[in-house]
């Protein structure tokens, strides 16, 4: 039978080439495109919903629904004014390694299969180990489709290497700022409620040491077995970091394990001011870190450092008869060996493609003015009548609320307001620029990560949250 999928070089090629003028059009464009997107299930469905057809249409008919349809009602994560959650502001060099990829069809998991896939995974793995300053040697790591499951496989592992099979009285310790993957992933473990404890942070939004030494104390005496500690290095909130090195000593002392997930703010280390802030970070015994946020990298790709490979094959590695000719030396990796997924896409290429084109340098340089950046917004808005900060600048995030100091306004009013500002600044679709709950306090929060985000889009911004702020408050006067 001759395939139904065929196609000629030349429409493949013709094909291709209108995907890639879409593409490069859209990174020459975005400056000019609103950032959000709004859209209902109702309105979503009158443009889809139907049927799957029988018969086939022009690709380039389909290409161009697409291009009407889909991709105007999604919000741009690489827009200057997309403030909000953790944007991901991606490099060209990237998606293009991520056509290479899906275009080619790789498969990353096992080493016979596709050995330079195997190996350029090896290679920006030990990249990542020495900027973190993990053993070479020892340490490994793998790509993962992003910080949940980076997360999930870290804590699958510290389970196995701690616990072993038992872990009915194992506890596990983490704050309440930490990310809300973690819960998930000790839930998905099989982890009890009551055996999760959830830290208090001071004012800075860092874990509380004295509380968390209390909480492992009272655990111990009650014949419990503490066995991991999560810090945070970027929290998504505010972008604290907690007391690595404090927390290293805790876990060195109670024999935890000591996972940290970076997966916001672990890129920073290429800064000068990153790498203050994440002092202590090498002393984990696993380290989350996403790419596809402040590594500039597209969608999907997370990843796991561990201190000892060996744990991580130690807790996935399985044998099937089906998988027994592509084992290999014990120095050419199967991947499939280290994580939850058997089927993996290549997505190493897209990382190291960037580091080699653009080098680390470009990195350092976007990621210090991402910081600059955010504490030159700060002094924006204490230098204002208008605004107040909840919580200063750290590592690219930055938490205000609109609090004019004419107005005489109630923690309730001041909610609202805020709330409303948020709203209508989406409504508008201007900025991307959604709130956060600090304090019980509802507070604007900025993430500045986007090399492209200026000053000027960060002014136009708050002079138009402003412009909202005072029609909205003459309702309280």
């Amino acid at each position: 039978m001759k395939s139904p999928f065929e196609m000629t070089p030349e429409a493949m090629t013709s094909f291709g080439y209108k995907i890639v003028d879409e593409v490069v059009a859209h990174y020459a464009s975005v400056n000019q495109k609103k950032p959000v997107s709004k859209a209902s299930r109702t309105e979503m469905d009158a443009v889809f919903l139907q049927e799957a057809p029988e018969e086939s249409m022009p690709a380039e008919d389909v290409l161009q629904f697409v291009m009407k349809n889909v991709i105007p009602n999604s919000n741009i994560s690489t827009h200057p004014k997309s403030f909000s959650f953790v944007p991901s502001p991606s490099n060209f060099i990237s998606t293009m390694a991520d056509t290479l990829a899906t275009g080619f069809n790789i498969f990353s998991g096992g080493w016979m299969l596709a050995p330079a896939a195997a190996e350029l995974e090896i290679v920006t793995m030990n990249w990542l180990l020495k900027i973190f300053d993990f053993p070479v040697k020892q340490g490994g790591g793998i790509f993962t489709s992003g910080g949940s499951m980076a997360n999930l496989t870290a804590l699958a592992t510290a389970r196995r290497i701690k616990c072993d099979t038992n872990f009915s009285d194992a506890i596990i310790y983490l704050s309440d700022q930490a990310h809300s993957s973690n819960i998930k992933a000790i839930r998905i473990l099989g982890f009890q409620k009551e055996q999760i404890r959830i830290i208090p942070t001071d004012n800075e939004f860092k874990i509380s040491i004295n509380k968390l030494k209390n909480e492992i104390a009272k655990d111990k005496l009650q014949g419990k077995k503490p066995f991991c500690i999560i810090a945070t290095a970027g929290t998504t909130n505010t972008g604290s970091v907690d007391p690595l090195d404090a927390i290293a000593q805790i876990c060195e002392q109670e024999n935890l394990w000591f996972h940290i997930d970076a997966a916001y703010g672990g890129a920073a280390i290429l800064s000068e001011k990153g790498k203050i802030a994440l002092k202590g970070i090498e002393k984990a015994d696993s380290l989350t870190v996403d790419p596809h946020k402040w590594f500039f990298q597209p969608y999907e790709i997370g990843c796991l450092l561990v201190k000892d490979k060996s744990w991580l094959s130690y807790t996935f590695s399985e044998k099937p008869e089906y998988l027994k000719d592509i084992e290999g030396n014990e120095s050419e990796i199967n991947f499939y060996d280290y994580g939850i997924q058997l089927t993996r896409r290549f997505r190493a290429l897209k990382f190291y493609m960037s580091i080699k084109t653009f080098g680390l340098k470009a990195f350092r340089k976007a990621i210090s003015y991402n910081i600059d950046l955010a504490e030159q917004t700060e002094n924006y808005l204490r230098n204002s009548k208008k605004w107040e900060v909840i919580s200063s600048a750290n590592l690219a995030i930055i938490n205000f609320r609109f609090h004019p100091l004419k107005y005489q306004f109630d923690e309730k009013q001041l909610d609202e307001l805020n709330q409303k500002i948020s709203a209508k600044m989406m409504e508008s679709k201007e900025a991307l620029l959604v709130t956060t709950i600090l304090q019980n306090q509802i507070v604007i929060r900025m993430c500045l990560i986007n090399p492209n985000t200026t000053f000027e889009h960060v002014k136009e911004t708050l002079e138009q949250c402003e412009v909202f702020g005072d029609l909205f408050s003459k309702k309280y006067l």
